[in-house]
């Protein structure tokens, strides 16, 4: 069951009209939420986010869209499903609900939300091969609308082809200043001796959540120094560790770039805190 702007139905009865502007133009945007055993990971973050995305594209935001609102909805959905005992990956959809081309005849949305189980109840660290290349054929421009969770990601799309067809596991982002800004499906931090770096959100970087729960997590740890920078590609050879970031996956090393192997010594002790959070609820 999925809910449709308030209606729960099944799967294949949630049907868009093909002049929906989601599917013609990507006018529309998503957040993907974590909930373990009925728990929205992150909520208070992941609701600004929408909200804020919302009033950048100029969407207007219904008077029920109340964090307790869209909080009841969520967790309805869930048990509906019988997913409430166990990892779930939420995602909510706001679409612009108008007809016209280009430009729309209104500012009013919808919304879809769905609900999918998830393998594990915590964030695990992989321990397979995560190798990457960087992605050059298209470039994401450094502007605010690309740290927004549109549903215009055909770079990202593109970029997993790529990855796919010639045998690498991630690719890399590039901006149009041609520097490094994240991977397919996450933010990137890079590691070098006891500096901590992640490309900021003026690069075009995604404003990731878990981005912004592990920048929180670093501000509280001394032995560490916290940048956020530009990073260009000859410095990734040059790094001890590259890690990815996203709210359903959690923290995922990469292994190899090039000729580089990465260690994952940072990495294992920033998952050991995420999850020690999680467990005490905060």
């Amino acid at each position: 069951m999925v809910n449709s702007n308030g209606n729960l139905v099944k799967d294949n009865e949630a049907l868009l009209p093909i002049a929906n502007r989601g599917f013609a133009y990507g006018d529309a945007l998503f957040e993907t939420i974590r909930v373990n055993s009925g728990e929205i990971l992150f909520w208070e973050d992941h609701y600004f986010r929408l909200m804020a995305s919302m009033r950048i594209l100029r969407m207007q935001i219904p008077m029920k869209f109340t964090p307790e609102f869209l909080e009841k909805e969520i967790k309805d959905l869930i048990k509906i499903n019988d997913l409430d005992e166990i990892s779930v990956r939420i995602k909510i959809t706001v679409y612009r609900d108008a007809p016209g081309l280009y430009t729309p005849t209104s500012n009013e949305v919808n919304y879809i939300i769905s609900a999918s189980k998830l393998e594990t109840s915590f964030y695990t660290l992989s321990e397979e091969k995560n190798e990457v290349t960087l992605f050059k054929d298209h470039y994401v421009v450094a502007d605010l609308i690309s740290t927004l969770k549109t549903t215009n990601k055909i770079t990202n799309v593109l970029a997993g082809i790529f990855a796919k067809e010639n045998g690498f596991d991630n690719c890399l982002l590039l901006n149009s200043n041609k520097m490094v800004i994240e991977a397919t499906n996450g933010n990137l931090f890079l590691v070098k001796g006891n500096t901590i770096k992640t490309p900021p959100l003026e690069d075009g970087c995604l404003k990731g959540i878990l981005r912004t729960q592990l920048l929180r997590i670093l501000e509280k740890l001394e032995d560490y120094v916290v940048e956020e920078g530009s990073i260009s590609p000859f410095e990734l050879q040059k790094a001890d560790e590259l890690f990815i970031t996203n709210v359903i996956s959690g923290i995922t090393p990469i292994t190899n770039f090039r000729k580089k192997e990465y260690t994952t010594t940072t990495s294992k002790r920033l998952l050991g805190i995420l999850n020690s959070r999680i467990r005490l609820g905060a």
